[in-house]
């Protein structure tokens, strides 16, 4: 027997990508603590952070390829799995069409390296319909990222350690650790603002757990965010507290935006928005003025009826401000690999949803569609599902029907390590090794983390015999799937080459060796002589940043605070900044339409997060989910006297889709008029094989919203402020 031994390594339970130092004997996880010295998290952690022990740990994990036999599933030989999803690839390819096979892709994918090889498996696997995660939850960020910018992963990043004026908008850093803002320890970070003499304000329809620790919280009623930011930016233009500072040459469009918010007042939305003209407008005036500011959404902002809207105007007022691309505003990260060189450009409405209609966005159609795509008979119907670490049933609108839709596939496979609400449904569940048992260095996050750094760990543990990690399955079935046999146009070129030749970590070797701490940096294209000089002082010495230093330094490498990336890093054919482009100018109208003719509703639901789970996937942790229930429905005490609803009496929410019952909880901490649910609930499904989360199950609160409800301009479904009724169930009281 072995002395206890340390491990450090980045958490990948959520954003926040927290430093770790793993006590652990023997492949036995003792201890988990913050590592102080982790650049980016400086030994913050969350509860989360023994998810990482329970899920390496969890009984209920899958360790090798299952196969569902009528009720039942057996083992069986990797082989025989990837044989058996060959087989019926190619045939139902054969006699149906590649519009017959569908991909979706779920949120964890962006927390594993593998994350380089999903493209490929895509392309080889042939599906013209593809889903992901994406299309609920940022994709209104990444539509005005392409329009604006030029490029869907030309991010923005609340830089939060040298700002002075915090504006977050439908966010809920407390609870979510930070969303598309990588910040380690973001409340810590938001207490710093604080501190040095900054200002901090929430707009969100719920009290939340941020709100208690911030200067100002502004109720707003829910999905009113747009016209919310259109009242901010009319005021700024009506008193001329427009600063463009250095991207004055590079935007256009100003004259455009300003006449398209001029009809939204602070007076004209008021009522709609629930916010008072005077908060408004002070508000404003305020944010306009401050020498450094960040106006900063997040998903609240995203799913909502004016989504696609609400995240133009995000950008907007950053610009109009002079807060983006500078100093304690919304700037750019520098990652250490070229994200928006290596990733696709995007584009938007190249496509169109066989039954619905609704827009493509990067090569995907709305995760809202995927069931009647499934359900609906026709050329293009799809027979085929794979899915990667998702769980459309509890995580997109109507999941009762995406549960009809799924049984009724011929064939499904998954890549998961659970038999979970989605997965019972797979005829092959492909299960990889746990993270311990694999390398780690975050990707996608660092794309948006608020200080440019870098940190690869080698796996903690041995995986058992006989197991696959993540980029070994993709790899596998990429090679069988392709049409030629082999990986079809990736083959053999770059990353993937480099990663079917000589594994996963020699693929991100070769990226940051061509990345901007890389030694290859400087045959990279598109470096103005001012990111060159930039970047000789964040290049700490001639090597450059590799493998080999990484692993070196296991804490980490800082390369410092973020740095101005305009106009170097724009990807418009013009080189300018579109401030206002088409489709948001056509869709405006829409809301002036909106502000004219508005229905009231008598109950608006909306979702909510807590800091001990992470969507659908941390409930089988037993110390995650102990103590009192937390899924319930917040009323406002004076719309429970309304319903005679008693603390913790059930109440029936429902909508036009079906009805779910939850206890009530009743707080002043939300809006009269709205109803709270928290979302990745529902664990009570036949053929679950979750043992701890089936006993505290839950409802899903997506088996009540609506897949017909979307934003018009982007297709994402609305899942906040759906319109839903709520009723006491008579008699009865939740234990």
């Amino acid at each position: 027997m072995s002395g206890p031994e340390q491990h450090f390594r980045t958490c990948h339970l959520c954003e926040a990508m927290c430093g770790v130092v793993i006590e652990h004997q023997d492949g036995q996880v003792l201890t988990i603590k913050g590592d102080k010295q982790d650049p980016l998290s400086r030994g913050h952690v969350c509860p989360k952070v023994m998810g990482l022990k329970d899920l390496h740990e969890d009984p209920d994990r899958l360790r090798r390829p299952v196969k569902r036999v009528g009720q039942d599933w057996v083992e069986i030989s990797w082989e025989e799995a990837f044989a058996t999803i060959e087989e019926n690839v190619k045939r139902i390819r054969r006699e149906h069409g590649a519009g017959a096979l569908g991909v979706y892709v779920g949120n964890p994918t962006v927390h594993t390296p593998a994350i380089v090889l999903i493209p490929p498996f895509i392309h080889a696997l042939g599906a013209r319909q593809r889903f992901s995660a994406t299309s609920v939850d940022q994709l209104p960020h990444m539509l005005a990222n392409l329009e604006m910018f030029g490029h869907q992963l030309l991010f923005t990043v609340p830089d939060l350690d040298r700002t002075d004026f915090l504006l977050m908008i439908g966010a809920n850093p407390a609870a979510s650790n930070g969303s598309l803002m990588t910040a380690g320890d973001p409340m810590g970070r938001i207490k710093g603002i604080r501190e040095r003499g900054g200002r901090v304000v929430l707009v969100d329809p719920r009290r939340t757990e941020t709100a208690e620790k911030v200067d100002d919280h502004i109720f707003i009623k829910p999905g009113s965010d747009f016209f919310f930011l259109a009242a901010l930016a009319q005021v700024m233009f009506a008193d001329a507290h427009i600063r463009l500072r250095h991207l004055g040459p590079m935007v256009e469009g100003l004259a455009e935006l300003r006449a398209a918010v001029e009809p939204f007042t602070p007076e004209a939305v008021e009522d709609i928005t629930g916010i008072a003209a005077k908060t408004i407008r002070d508000l404003a005036r305020d944010f306009a003025v401050a020498q450094r500011g960040i106006c900063y959404g997040r998903i609240g902002t995203c799913v909502q009826e004016f989504g696609g809207l609400a995240g133009w105007l995000l950008h907007a007022i950053n610009i109009i401000s002079g807060n983006l691309d500078h100093e304690g505003g919304m700037m750019f990260s520098t990652p250490p690999f070229n994200a928006v060189e290596l990733g696709p450009k995007g584009e938007f409405g190249k496509h169109r949803s066989r039954v619905r209609g609704l827009p493509s966005f990067g090569g995907e159609f709305p995760a809202n569609t995927l069931a009647e795509e499934i359900l609906t008979p026709g050329k293009g119907q799809i027979r085929l599902l794979a899915t990667h670490a998702g769980n459309p049933v509890l995580s997109t609108p109507n999941g009762r029907q995406m549960d009809e839709a799924l049984a009724s596939l011929d064939f499904m496979f998954s890549i998961d390590i659970y038999i979970n609400e989605t997965t019972r449904h797979a005829h092959i569940i492909l299960p990889p090794t746990s993270a311990l048992e694999r390398s780690h260095m975050d990707l996608g996050l660092a794309a948006v983390s608020v200080r440019n750094f870098a940190k690869w760990s080698p796996a903690m543990v041995e995986p058992p015999a006989d197991s696959r990690h993540d980029w070994q399955i993709l790899l596998e079935l990429s090679n069988r799937l392709g049409e030629s046999g082999r990986l079809g146009r990736y083959v053999r070129q770059g990353v993937q080459g480099a990663v079917e030749r000589l594994g996963l970590d020699a693929g991100l070797d070769l990226m940051m060796r061509f990345g901007p701490y890389g030694s290859h940096a400087k045959l990279v294209q598109k470096r103005s002589s001012a990111t060159q000089r930039v970047m000789s002082v964040l290049r700490p010495d001639r090597e450059g940043l590799s493998l080999k230093k990484l692993a070196e330094n296991p804490h980490g490498v800082d390369f410092g605070p973020l740095v101005q990336r305009f106009p170097a890093a724009l990807c418009t054919d013009d080189s300018k900044i579109h401030l206002a482009p088409a489709v948001y100018l056509e869709d405006v109208k829409r809301a002036k339409e909106k502000l004219h003719s508005r229905r009231a509703h008598p109950m608006l639901l909306i979702g909510r997060r807590h800091v001990r789970s992470n969507n659908s996937w941390l409930h089988n942790s037993q110390r995650l989910v102990k103590g009192k229930g937390r899924c319930t429905a917040l009323l406002h005490p004076d719309d429970a006297a309304r319903l005679k609803v008693a603390e913790g009496q059930l109440v029936r929410v429902t909508s036009r889709v079906g009805a779910i019952e939850v206890p009530a909880e009743i707080t002043d901490a939300i809006m009269p008029g709205v109803v709270s649910v928290p979302h990745g609930w529902g664990h009570g499904r036949a053929g679950v094989q979750l043992k701890v989360a089936g006993k505290v199950p839950g409802v899903s609160v997506n088996d009540i919203t609506d897949e017909l409800h979307v934003d018009a301009l982007t297709g994402m479904p609305v899942l906040n402020g759906v319109p839903v009724t709520v009723s006491a169930v008579a008699g009865v009281v939740a234990e």
